[in-house]
């Protein structure tokens, strides 16, 4: 549970986002925060993730300050080897921001730091700089395409015209093959996103989803 309500505000874009991994809505402040959840929730290594999760005790000349609430707690599954992987805790800030306000931040962020550290979490400073990218747009893309649910027989037919090819395809020429007609395209393209979006299909995540992306069976990686 956050343990600061974010308000609605005129002056900054706030939200909330909806997240099956954590079975609830959680806010946000700023759509880049929004797009490190969209991040979080399609990352497998991701257990779960909390908003405005602790509130940092500030100490400043002898005097307690109002607490800083930083943005997120981000927990994991243990590594494939078995490893724990540490939380973090975490701000999702512009980075000309940060560059701007680097001394008004400064105590904030050490005494978040100091305060992660004792409870064996690690500390981090997101910014757009890792968080926008085109893995983020072929996330936003293929998000609504998640939770749907294509004809099982379209599915298997799909996968099983898949399995027939050896290495990869691209996406117009998979289609074409499926398709004699412009209804069946419209049929079938929801069906491949379903399935990149399930992992179902690899594609390389890097680099935007187009006609032209080479897709594969996840056991084979797509150049």
């Amino acid at each position: 549970m956050p343990v600061r309500k974010i308000p609605k505000n005129y002056l900054m874009v706030t939200g909330t986002f909806s997240s099956a991994k954590n079975g609830k809505s959680l806010g946000y402040e700023s759509l880049l925060e929004r797009d490190l959840m969209i991040l979080l929730e399609f990352d497998d290594s991701v257990k779960s993730f909390e908003e405005q999760p602790v509130k940092v005790p500030l100490v400043a000349n002898g005097k307690k300050l109002k607490p800083y609430v930083p943005d997120i707690l981000i927990h994991y599954f243990p590594s494939p080897s078995g490893d724990i992987q540490i939380s973090v805790l975490g701000e999702v800030k512009h980075s000309d921001d940060l560059k701007k306000n680097k001394a008004k931040y400064a105590s904030k962020f050490d005494a978040a730091s100091q305060y992660a550290n004792k409870r064996g979490w690690d500390w981090r400073i997101f910014t757009e700089k890792e968080i926008v990218t085109p893995y983020l747009d072929n996330l936003k893309f293929l998000r609504e395409y998640h939770s749907s649910e294509p004809e099982p027989s379209l599915i298997a037919q799909v996968i099983k015209h898949m399995g027939n090819i050896h290495g990869s395809i691209k996406v117009e020429t998979l289609l074409h093959e499926l398709c004699p007609s412009e209804d069946n395209v419209l049929q079938i393209a929801p069906v491949i996103w379903h399935l990149i979006a399930t992992k179902r299909i690899a594609v390389n995540m890097t680099k935007p989803i187009t006609m032209e992306s080479k897709l594969s069976l996840p056991k084979e990686t797509p150049p």
